[in-house]
C-alpha cells in the first residue's frame, strides 16, 4: 500500500466505495488524513462499514472544512451532468482530485525521480500495460502494475527510486489527475468512445492530451487524426508511432512485417511468431513498450527475451482452446467497434459472437471485414440493431445469449469441414445488459469452450 502522507492532518471526503475507493479510504487513513467517505449504493456503505470503515453522508456534511474531495472515476464530472457531490465540493471552493493524483503527490514528495510510466489510448493500453510491465519485470526490475487495468493504484507499494510504476489510466482517471507527470506518457490511439462522459469527441481528445503533455517522454500513436494532431503539438522530448498501412503520418519507431525499426531503421523488436502479439495492432502496442523499456534502461537482448515470453492478456484475442481444427478466441475485452476490427483482420473464416450493449455506430464501421466472417451469433440487448447491419450482407443467426452463440458457433464451425475455422467471441459492445463486466463474460465464455466436448465426442 501507499500510505497518503501528503494528506496527514487534513479533512477530506471521499465519495465512491468500489475496488479504488475502498483502497483510497485505506490509503489515506494509513497518512494521517480524517476522511469521510459516502456512496449512493447502500450495498457498497455495507461492504466498507464491515471493513470498520466510517460511512458518512456527504449530502449533510459541513463542506466548508474539506480540503479535497477524492472522486472514484465512475462518478461523473462533467457530463451528462456533474454528480451532486461535484457541485457541493465546487460550491464551497473545494478541489476534486482522484486516487492517481494521490499517488502522483506521493511520488513528488517522496522520490520525484521514481519511474512512471502511466499509459492510455481508446484501445490496446491494457495489453501495452501489461507488456511493458512483463518486458521491465522480466529483465529483473522491481515492477508495480495497477491502474485501470485492475489493481488500484494506492494498493501498490509507494514510489522508490528503484521502483517501477506502470499504470494503465482511462480518460476519467486522467481528467482527475492535475499534475500527471510521468516519466513516460504513451498515448497510443483515440477514437470516439465515452462520449457520453465527455460530451464531445474534442474534449475527449483533449483530456487524453494531458497525459503525454507533462510527461517527460511522450510516446504518441500517430496513425489517426487526433493522435497525429497531438504529436505535433508536443514540444518535448517524444517518440511518434507509425504502423504501415495505417495513417500517412512519418514515425520515428515503425511497425510493419511482424517488427518494429527504430528510426535509422534497424530492428528494435521482432514480434512476428509471437502468439500473444498477433496483428497490425500489437505492433503499435509493442512499439510503444519497447519505448519505454529503452528509456528505462533495457538492453535489446532484454527486451527480445520480454517479447518472446509474454503470456498475452487475459480476454484480449485471448486463445483458448482448439477442437478438431476450430480455434476459439476470447476477445471479450473488445467492447467498441475499433477494438474487434483488430480482430477481425488477425483472423478468416470467423464465425463471430457479437452483441451486447451497444457503442455509439454500432457495428457498421465494421463492413469492409465482413468477407472474413463466415457467419455471426448475435446476443444481448444490440441483437436488433445488429440484426439490421447485417441482413443481407451477412449470415447471422439471433442467439440471445452466450450459451447460445457459443454452442451454435462451435457445432457450425466443426461441420464447416474448412481448414481453420475460428470461434470468435469479439463483442465490439459493453457487457452490462448481460454481465457485469467484460471479465465476467469472458471468463463465462471460457468455461462454455472449456465444456465442449473433444473433436469427434458428441
Amino acid at each position: 500500500m501507499t500510505p497518503a502522507t501528503t494528506f496527514a492532518g487534513r479533512k477530506v471526503a471521499l465519495f465512491g466505495l468500489g475496488g479504488s475507493g475502498l483502497a483510497t479510504v485505506r490509503s489515506l487513513l494509513a497518512g494521517g488524513a480524517d476522511v469521510l467517505a459516502w456512496d449512493d449504493n447502500a450495498g457498497s456503505r455495507d461492504r466498507a462499514r464491515e471493513q470498520g470503515i466510517t460511512v458518512t453522508d456527504l449530502k449533510a456534511a459541513d463542506w466548508s472544512g474539506f480540503e479535497a474531495l477524492v472522486l472514484a472515476p465512475g462518478v461523473p464530472l462533467t457530463h451528462p451532468e456533474p454528480h451532486w457531490t461535484v457541485g457541493l465540493a465546487r460550491g464551497a471552493g473545494v478541489e476534486i482530485i482522484g486516487d492517481i493524483e494521490i499517488f502522483c503527490r506521493e511520488r513528488a514528495a517522496l522520490a520525484p525521480e521514481a519511474p512512471f510510466v502511466a499509459i492510455t489510448g481508446t484501445n490496446g493500453k491494457s495489453t501495452t500495460t501489461a507488456l511493458t510491465a512483463h518486458l521491465l519485470r522480466h529483465a529483473g526490475r522491481d515492477v508495480q502494475m495497477g491502474g485501470n487495468i485492475g489493481t488500484a493504484i494506492l494498493s501498490l507499494e509507494a514510489p522508490a527510486a528503484n521502483r517501477v510504476h506502470v499504470v494503465e489510466l482511462s480518460s476519467f482517471q486522467i481528467d482527475l489527475t492535475p499534475s500527471l507527470k510521468p516519466s513516460v506518457g504513451i498515448l497510443l490511439n483515440l477514437t470516439p468512445d465515452h462520449l457520453d462522459r465527455h460530451g464531445t469527441m474534442e474534449n475527449y481528445a483533449a483530456i487524453k492530451e494531458r497525459l503525454v503533455a507533462g510527461a517527460d517522454l511522450a510516446v504518441i500513436g500517430v496513425d489517426d487524426p487526433y493522435c497525429a494532431a497531438i504529436a505535433e503539438r508536443r514540444a518535448g522530448a517524444r517518440i511518434r508511432l507509425h504502423v504501415e498501412g495505417h495513417g500517412d503520418e512519418a514515425g520515428d519507431y515503425v511497425g510493419a512485417d511482424g517488427r518494429v525499426r527504430g528510426p535509422d531503421g534497424a530492428v528494435i523488436a521482432e514480434v512476428s511468431g509471437i502468439q500473444a502479439l498477433l496483428g497490425d495492432h500489437n505492433l503499435q502496442n509493442a512499439a510503444a513498450a519497447v519505448a519505454a523499456a529503452i528509456r528505462l534502461g533495457l538492453t535489446g537482448a532484454e527486451i527480445a527475451a520480454g517479447l518472446k515470453s509474454f503470456p498475452g492478456l487475459a480476454h484480449r484475442m485471448e486463445p483458448l482452446r482448439r477442437i478438431g481444427a476450430t480455434l476459439f478466441v476470447n476477445d471479450s475485452k473488445a467492447t467498441n467497434a475499433d477494438s474487434t476490427e483488430k480482430a477481425l483482420l488477425a483472423f478468416r473464416d470467423i464465425h463471430w459472437i457479437v452483441g451486447g450493449k451497444a457503442k455509439e455506430g454500432g457495428i457498421e464501421p465494421l463492413a469492409p471485414l465482413f468477407d472474413r466472417v463466415t457467419h455471426a451469433y448475435l446476443i444481448g440487448a444490440s441483437s436488433d440493431a445488429f440484426a439490421a447491419t447485417l441482413d443481407g450482407r451477412l449470415p447471422f443467426t439471433r442467439c440471445d445469449t452466450l450459451e447460445a452463440a457459443t454452442a451454435a458457433a462451435a457445432k457450425a464451425a466443426r461441420a464447416s469441414g474448412t481448414e481453420a475455422p475460428v470461434v470468435l467471441l469479439s463483442p465490439a459492445c459493453a457487457s452490462y445488459d448481460q454481465f457485469p463486466n467484460f471479465e465476467v463474460r469472458g471468463d463465462r465464455f471460457r468455461a462454455l469452450v472449456a465444456a465442449l466436448p473433444e473433436a469427434g465426442v458428441e
